[in-house]
């Protein structure tokens, strides 16, 4: 596999404490910013895909996976949850959730 895009996003969960969301607005923060068109670039088919999403929240256990390989249209999503982001405290004592994730594209290709 050759990785050939990486793309970073955060996302936050204001007031309701969910990672999953929080993770997932990341997701969309890092995909909805961008127009690449990678798979066409190198003549693949999108479903060729492979992707790796990395998402570092407080609380790992509390993201639901599957919630998050939805958000992408195609390819083969690999999810990866990992002690990080951040919990900002707040005065009514329920913290917001900061996710931060690095999506990293890759294709079965020979590396030029």
């Amino acid at each position: 596999m050759v990785r050939v895009l990486t793309e970073f996003g955060m996302g936050t969960s204001l007031r309701r404490r969910d990672y999953t969301q929080a993770a997932t607005r990341g997701v969309q923060d890092a995909l909805w910013h961008n127009s690449i068109n990678i798979a066409e670039l190198f003549g693949f088919p999108k479903e060729a895909m492979q992707i790796l999403l990395e998402v570092g929240v407080q609380q790992p256990d509390a993201v639901d996976v599957d919630a998050l390989t939805q958000v992408f249209p195609y390819g083969q999503v690999e999810v990866v949850v990992k002690k990080g982001g951040l919990d900002v405290p707040r005065p009514d004592g329920e913290p917001t959730v900061i996710a931060n994730v690095a999506i990293s594209v890759s294709f079965a290709m020979e590396k030029a």
